[in-house]
């Protein structure tokens, strides 16, 4: 049996922009939350390192009004259970959650919207599933194999020295352009009240293969390998100031994926574009999904 911390659910009471009924799913006696809105056609967003559904909060009500959003939290995020075991943590432990909870919830035709390590597993998922994704939008991730940039070095090397004293929020203020409220920084550190809670956030950054024989290395490379022959519509939309994932980043990953438009860089946001500039993304995805 898989030790395991589970967030009070008082943690998350009165979140700024959060009214939305939680919902679950278990696998593996693995508890993952998620919030379902809208009707239609599924439009999956999925997070990465060290955020939650929460991040996508400006967004849901607006993809709600053309499609059944779901928004997931990762294990070990969010109010999803979170095994306290670093060793539990990989990239196929990941992925196949995922995979589980595409099954269960029968998501099919996807719009699938993808950010951070939601990349790198969204992208498995649709390489792996492609009768249940039929359009994809990529913001600020990647897949691969390969040396990182400096500035993901030093994040890197931040969140080894924090450890247990590591605070989500104050990456996430960081990362963006826009001061947050202190009450969104507080949904941010809201799933993580104590050390047991934070395996997640502490294992994510050491996932990232930057040399071939990582454990994440073979799968991440077969799922780039199979983007070169992704022909259904594929929007890369970027921010212009990421420190990490580049403008040019978001050209060579367009230029990669032959369904994929040119792609769109959004001014005036930072890594997590979804706070800076939410809305205006909210609506280009909208377009996106119409079109």
């Amino acid at each position: 049996m898989i030790d395991v911390f589970r967030t009070p659910d008082e943690r998350f009471a009165g979140l700024p922009d959060w009214p939305f009924s939680p919902r679950y799913t278990t696998a593996d006696g693995l508890q993952i939350h998620y919030v379902e809105e809208g009707e239609g056609d599924p439009i999956l967003l999925l997070h990465g390192e060290p955020t939650w559904g929460f991040l996508y909060r400006k967004l849901i009500p607006r993809l709600a009004a053309v499609g059944r959003v779901i928004v997931p939290d990762l294990l070990g995020f969010g109010r999803s259970d979170k095994p306290v075991a670093r060793e539990w943590y990989s990239y196929d432990a990941h992925f196949a959650s995922l995979e589980r909870f595409a099954l269960e919830l029968d998501v099919r035709e996807a719009t699938l919207v993808v950010h951070d390590w939601g990349g790198p597993l969204g992208l498995r998922l649709a390489v792996e599933h492609p009768e249940r994704v039929a359009r994809l939008v990529i913001l600020n991730t990647g897949v691969g194999v390969g040396a990182p940039s400096d500035d993901w070095l030093l994040f890197r090397e931040l969140v080894r020295r924090a450890g247990d004293d590591f605070t989500p929020s104050r990456l996430v203020q960081a990362s963006c352009v826009t001061r947050l409220d202190d009450e969104v920084l507080r949904g941010y550190d809201a799933p993580f009240p104590e050390p047991a809670a934070k395996a997640g956030v502490l294992a994510f950054p050491e996932l990232v293969p930057t040399e071939p024989g990582h454990p994440s290395a073979a799968a991440m490379a077969a799922v780039r390998e199979s983007l070169a022959r992704w022909e259904r519509p594929t929007l890369v939309l970027f921010s212009d100031s990421d420190r990490v994932f580049s403008p040019a980043h978001a050209e060579r990953l367009a230029a990669h994926i032959p369904g994929a438009l040119p792609a769109e860089i959004v001014e005036g946001a930072g890594h997590f574009l979804q706070e800076d500039r939410g809305e205006e993304i909210a609506e280009r995805i909208a377009r996106f999904v119409r079109a």
